[in-house]
């Protein structure tokens, strides 16, 4: 990640929340399940011992990641309503002749498009930066393909 993470408000609670629940719920009950699985004997056929450790793994890089963009967040402010999509607007587009769609532009850490939530680092965010109501965005894709998206609405 770079130096400075961009989050909302919102979202940099939720990071709070879940690096509070990994570090005080489920640090503590990986190490006491690692020292259970220990008490098992002979550690290298143990599913129990060696499942648990890749867990404690998982959990610790995590915990790292979150603590990364708490230490290095850049809040990213209500913007004002200029009509132009920046980043935490949300932004209403229609796909070629398709369903409207919503989307809040956000930084990468907390993007999530299944809650309508794109990052501004993706090609539908960089495509959306800086386009008005009625403006045509042209996303390309990976592999490539481009699509345009003709903005509805700037909220």
């Amino acid at each position: 990640m770079s130096p400075d993470v961009d989050i909302t408000p919102e979202g940099l609670e939720a990071v709070r929340a879940e690096l509070d629940q990994l570090t005080t719920v489920r640090r503590p009950y990986i190490v006491e399940k690692i020292k259970s699985a220990r008490e098992l004997g002979d550690l290298s056929e143990n599913f129990e011992y060696h499942s648990a450790k890749n867990e404690q793994g998982f959990i610790e890089s995590r915990i790292q990641e979150l603590e990364q963009i708490v230490r290095n967040h850049k809040l990213i402010s209500v913007p004002r309503a200029t009509g132009v999509v920046q980043l935490g607007s949300t932004v209403r587009f229609t796909e070629e002749d398709g369903p409207e769609e919503t989307y809040r532009i956000v930084g990468p850490a907390e993007a999530d498009p299944a809650q309508g939530r794109v990052s501004n680092e993706s090609a539908v965010g960089k495509a959306l930066l800086g386009r008005k109501v009625g403006d045509l965005a042209t996303v390309e894709t990976e592999s490539g393909d481009t699509y345009q998206l003709k903005v509805v609405a700037v909220d």
